[in-house]
C-alpha cells in the first residue's frame, strides 16, 4: 500500500510543482519587446546627443581660436563643471530605478494597455523629481 501511495504521489507531484510562469506567455514577449525597444531607442538618442555636443564644442573651440579671444574669456567659456560629472551617476541611477519600478508595476497590473504608458510616465517623472530634490539638497 505504501508503494502505491508513493508511486501515485511521485506521478502527481510534478503536476503541482511548476517553476515556469505560463499564465501570460504572450505578454512576456510583448513586455520584452517593449523594454528592448525603449532601451535601444534610448541608447541611440544618447549617442546622437553626445556626437552633437562634441561637434558643437569643437566648432566653438575653432571659432574662439580664429577670433583670437583673450585668455580670460576662453577659460570662462571652456571650463567644465566637475559637479555635473559627479552627479551623472546619480542621474542615471534615478532614471533606471524609475524605469525598473515602472516595469515592475506594469508586470503586476497586466494586461498591457494605455494604463501601462501612464504608469511608465509617472514612474520616470517621479525618478526625475527625486533627482531634482537630490540636486537641490546637495547644493545646500
Amino acid at each position: 500500500m505504501k508503494k502505491i501511495i508513493c508511486l501515485l504521489a511521485g506521478m502527481i507531484f510534478p503536476l503541482f510543482v511548476n517553476a515556469q510562469d505560463n499564465r501570460y506567455p504572450e505578454y512576456t514577449k510583448e513586455i520584452f519587446n517593449v523594454c528592448a525597444s525603449i532601451f535601444t531607442l534610448g541608447l541611440v538618442m544618447i549617442f546622437i546627443l553626445a556626437i552633437m555636443k562634441r561637434t558643437m564644442d569643437h566648432k566653438l573651440k575653432d571659432k574662439i581660436l580664429e577670433k583670437g579671444v583673450p585668455d580670460e574669456i576662453v577659460s570662462s567659456v571652456l571650463k567644465t563643471n566637475p559637479k555635473e560629472d559627479r552627479n551623472l551617476n546619480i542621474k542615471w541611477f534615478a532614471i533606471l530605478m524609475g524605469l525598473g519600478t515602472g516595469l515592475a508595476i506594469i508586470n503586476y497590473t497586466l494586461p498591457i494597455g494605455i494604463h501601462s504608458l501612464a504608469i511608465m510616465a509617472f514612474s520616470i517623472a517621479a525618478s526625475f523629481l527625486g533627482y531634482f530634490f537630490f540636486l537641490k539638497q546637495s547644493e545646500k
